[in-house]
């Protein structure tokens, strides 16, 4: 596995992207988008996560955030989340998303039956206000981007009502901008 040309840089906000493998369209169902919502909100009440802006698509999501070990507290969620998921799948039946899972999983992870997410979350610092903007921008109109919706407030899985007054799924930090 070679070096990821991401980094983490202490004190400093980061944009993320975790991402399904194959893009596979996970939270596509409501109930696995919800195990995502409550594990943030978990973060952010213990204070282990600060959130800054998000978005959560069918196959993968960005946030906006930073933490006092941020590279930890990612790879804990996802690999919460990732069992969390994968147990609902089972729980669910959901055989033929398990089998695109077991398919996608590293050959070198022989400890695990499936794999979810993808190894990194690319992080990358948020340097200038100009460019949290310009992250922030590009969350909040993903899902118009994909021709999902026409108005960025009518994607309930977004930060973009917490920043525009409307009613949010999580309770996040805002930065005026």
């Amino acid at each position: 596995m070679g070096r990821s040309r991401y980094r983490v840089l202490e004190n400093q906000l980061h944009f993320l992207t975790c991402t399904i493998v194959n893009w596979i369209p996970i939270f596509s169902k409501p109930e696995l988008a919800q195990i995502i919502i409550d594990s943030l909100k978990f973060l952010l009440a213990s204070k282990r996560l600060a959130l800054y802006g998000y978005v959560i698509m069918e196959n993968h999501l960005h946030l906006i955030a930073d933490a006092d070990n941020l590279s930890k507290e990612i790879g804990n969620f996802k690999s919460f989340t990732a069992r969390s998921i994968i147990d609902w799948l089972i729980e669910n039946k959901s055989y033929h998303i398990l089998n695109l899972l077991k398919s996608s999983k590293s050959a070198y992870k022989k400890d695990q039956k499936y794999q979810l997410w993808q190894e990194s979350f690319h992080p990358q610092a948020i340097l200038s206000e100009e460019m949290f903007r310009q992250k922030l921008e590009y969350i909040h109109n993903n899902p118009v981007k994909r021709g999902y919706i026409d108005d960025p407030a009518h994607w309930r899985y977004s930060s973009y009502r917490n920043y525009f007054g409307g009613e949010a799924l999580l309770e996040i930090d805002l930065i005026d901008c």
